[in-house]
C-alpha cells in the first residue's frame, strides 16, 4: 500500500498539506468537510500538488519537510503537478 503526500490550496489562497493512503477518499472527505478541521469552510479546495511514497515514515517525513519550506517553494513544487479543483 503506498502512501501520498499533498498538498490543498484553500479558497483564501492559504496551503494544506496531508498524507493519505486513498488519495480519492481523503478529496472527498476534505470536499464534505469531515477530514482536517483547517480546511473546513475554506472551500472550495483545489488539489495543487501530489507525491507518491513508499510507506508511512517516508510520507511523514516528506510532509513536515514541505510544511517547513517557504510559500515561495511550495509555489515551486506546482509547476510539477497541474492543479485539479475539488468543487
Amino acid at each position: 500500500m503506498g502512501w501520498v503526500v499533498y498538498i490543498l490550496e484553500c479558497r483564501d489562497g492559504t496551503l494544506y498539506t496531508g498524507i493519505t493512503t486513498d488519495l480519492e477518499r481523503r478529496l472527498r472527505d476534505h470536499a464534505a468537510g469531515t477530514a482536517a478541521k483547517y480546511t473546513r469552510g475554506r472551500g472550495p479546495l483545489t488539489v495543487r500538488y501530489t507525491e507518491s511514497t513508499s510507506d508511512r515514515p517516508t510520507a511523514l517525513q516528506r510532509e513536515a519537510a514541505i510544511k517547513a519550506l517557504p510559500r515561495s517553494a511550495k509555489l515551486a513544487l506546482f509547476e510539477q503537478s497541474p492543479a485539479i479543483p475539488l468543487w
